[in-house]
């Protein structure tokens, strides 16, 4: 499982150093891919292969499931650590989730999500001020915190 939150910087060859409790339970190679609210999405090939099998039975008649898959599978991009445990992540990957130079790498139970950091304050920001309302919502769902 992934979990905590690093501070970390993307270098002008667009090279980023993993935590390294993170790169452990990635292995050595591993799938990167455009995520939702402007970051990117990081699974470990497992995961990223039971993902892909479920996304691959959604109806190609449905035009969302279409693009989602179209979005979600164009974006990826299979990726390994080099000798000083940095991934070189694709220019096109980067511009996605505007990945410029500060960045923060956070756990998200089965992935690893990488987001500029003026993004990431954005988006903490604006999910405290209705964290209360989407917990009360999570009670449908049986969740007990």
């Amino acid at each position: 499982m992934f979990m905590g939150e690093f501070q970390h910087s993307v270098d002008d060859k667009g090279r980023l150093i993993m935590p390294a409790k993170f790169r452990e339970s990635l292995g050595d190679a591993f799938v990167v891919t455009r995520g939702l609210d402007e970051c990117l999405f990081v699974y470990p090939k497992m995961e990223w292969n039971q993902l892909a099998d479920k996304l691959r039975t959604l109806s190609l008649m449905k035009s969302d499931a279409r693009a989602f898959t179209r979005f979600f599978f164009s974006g990826a991009s299979e990726c390994e650590w080099d000798k000083q445990g940095r991934v070189t992540l694709p220019s096109n990957l980067r511009e996605h989730a505007k990945l410029e130079k500060d960045c923060v790498v956070i756990g998200v139970s089965s992935r690893v999500e990488i987001w500029s950091k003026a993004r990431w304050e954005q988006y903490v920001s604006q999910s405290e001020t209705s964290f209360n309302e989407i917990a009360e919502k999570l009670v449908d769902f049986d969740l007990e915190i």
